[in-house]
C-alpha cells in the first residue's frame, strides 16, 4: 500500500464523507476539528460537493499533515469501523515506512557558548530547566508540527519569545534578526558556507524546513575528559550535531561539517576518532535519522562549492516529500 497524498486524501474524503451529512461535515471541519479554510475564491458553504468542501480544507497538505489528520480522526471522532478500517491500514503503512518513531521534543539549540546546566523538572513527563548557562542557547518550547519545524514556526517563535511587535517588525525583519542569532553559534567558516547557502532558499519562502545549527543530541552535565576520569560510565559521542532539518514528525536529517578534528588527533590520523564518528553514524541511522557529511576541504577551497550545495538541498527537498 503506497502512502502517498493522492492515496492518503483519498481515503480521508471516503471515511467523512460516508459519516457525515452535508450540513454535519461543514459543523465538523469548521468547529469540532478546528481547521482553517484554504481557498478565498469561495466559501465552505459554496463548495459544490462533500468532497470538494473537505478539499477546501486539507488541500496542498503533505504526507505528515495528513497522516496526524487521519490519527485524529481516528482517535477523535465517532467513525462506523467499515469506513474507519481503510485509513487504519494508511496510518500502519506509513508507521512500517521509517523515520524516527519518537515524538520530538526538548530542542536545544543555536549553542554559543558554555554548555547548558539542564535538570529534569519532571522526569515523569521529560520535562526539562535550564538552570545555568540559559543565556547560550536556545530552546524551542512548543510542540512540533506534523509538517516539521519550518522557519516560518521559528520566526513565529522568535517574534513572542522576544516580545518584537508585529508593526514594527515584519517577518523579514525577524527572520534577520533571528538569522544572526544562529550565525552566532556556528564554529567555522565551512559550517557558515553550508548555513548562508541554506538561507538563501529563505528568499523563495519562510514555509520550508529551518535549518537548525548546533542542536544537542545528547546530554552528559561532565565534559569528556571529566568523564573519561570517573570510574563507570561512558563517554557519550556528539553531543551536538552542526546542522538539523525536521522535513516531518518523522523525517529527520543530520548534516555534519568535518574538519580535521573529527578524524585526527594534531596532523596524525586518529582511527579512535574516525572509528567513534562512524559507529555514531550508524546508531544515528538504525535510529530512523539520514545523515550527510561535508568535508571542510570541499566547502572552503573549491570552485564549485555554491552549486554543490545547490544542488544538494535541491535534491533532498525533492527526495523527502
Amino acid at each position: 500500500m503506497k502512502v502517498t497524498t493522492r492515496t492518503l486524501s483519498t481515503a480521508i474524503e471516503e471515511v467523512l464523507i460516508g459519516t457525515f451529512t452535508r450540513a454535519d461535515l461543514e459543523l465538523v471541519l469548521s468547529e469540532e476539528l478546528d481547521l482553517t479554510w484554504r481557498i478565498d475564491a469561495h466559501t465552505p458553504a459554496e463548495a459544490d460537493t462533500k468532497r470538494a468542501l473537505i478539499s477546501g480544507y486539507i488541500d496542498s497538505w503533505a504526507v505528515p499533515q495528513l497522516i496526524a489528520f487521519a490519527r485524529r480522526l481516528d482517535a477523535d471522532v465517532e467513525i462506523a469501523e467499515t469506513y474507519i478500517a481503510d485509513l487504519r491500514r494508511y496510518i500502519d503503512a506509513y508507521d512500517r515506512g521509517g523515520g524516527v518513531t519518537g515524538p520530538s521534543k526538548n530542542l536545544i539549540f543555536a549553542a554559543n557558548g558554555p554548555k547548558p546546566d539542564i535538570v529534569l523538572r519532571d522526569a515523569v513527563s521529560n520535562d526539562i530547566e535550564i538552570v545555568a548557562n540559559g543565556e547560550h542557547c536556545l530552546v524551542y518550547d512548543r510542540p512540533f508540527p506534523p509538517e516539521g519545524l519550518r522557519f516560518s514556526h521559528l520566526i513565529a517563535w522568535w517574534r513572542e519569545r522576544e516580545a518584537l511587535p508585529g508593526g514594527l517588525f515584519d517577518d523579514r525583519a525577524v527572520g534577520h534578526q533571528l538569522h544572526r542569532r544562529f550565525a552566532a553559534s556556528l564554529d567555522s567558516e565551512a559550517e557558515r558556507v553550508v548555513f548562508e547557502a541554506y538561507a538563501k532558499r529563505y528568499r523563495t519562502s519562510y514555509d520550508i524546513p529551518a535549518l537548525v545549527p548546533q542542536v544537542y543530541l545528547h546530554y552528559d552535565p561532565y565534559d569528556q575528559r571529566t568523564r573519561r576520569k570517573l570510574s563507570s560510565g561512558t563517554v557519550l559521542g556528539r553531543q551536538r550535531m552542526d546542522f538539523l532539518l525536521l522535513f516531518s514528525d518523522r523525517q529527520r536529517v543530520v548534516i555534519e561539517v568535518d574538519g580535521k578534528q573529527h578524524y585526527a588527533e594534531g596532523d596524525r590520523a586518529s582511527p579512535a576518532l574516525y572509528s567513534a564518528m562512524v559507529a555514531e553514524d550508524r546508531r544515528l541511522r538504525l535510529s530512523g535519522y539520514e545523515v550527510y557529511r561535508f568535508g571542510g576541504y570541499e566547502l572552503t577551497q573549491s570552485p564549485d562549492t555554491e552549486p554543490m550545495l545547490g544542488d544538494f538541498f535541491d535534491r533532498l527537498a525533492a527526495r523527502m516529500k
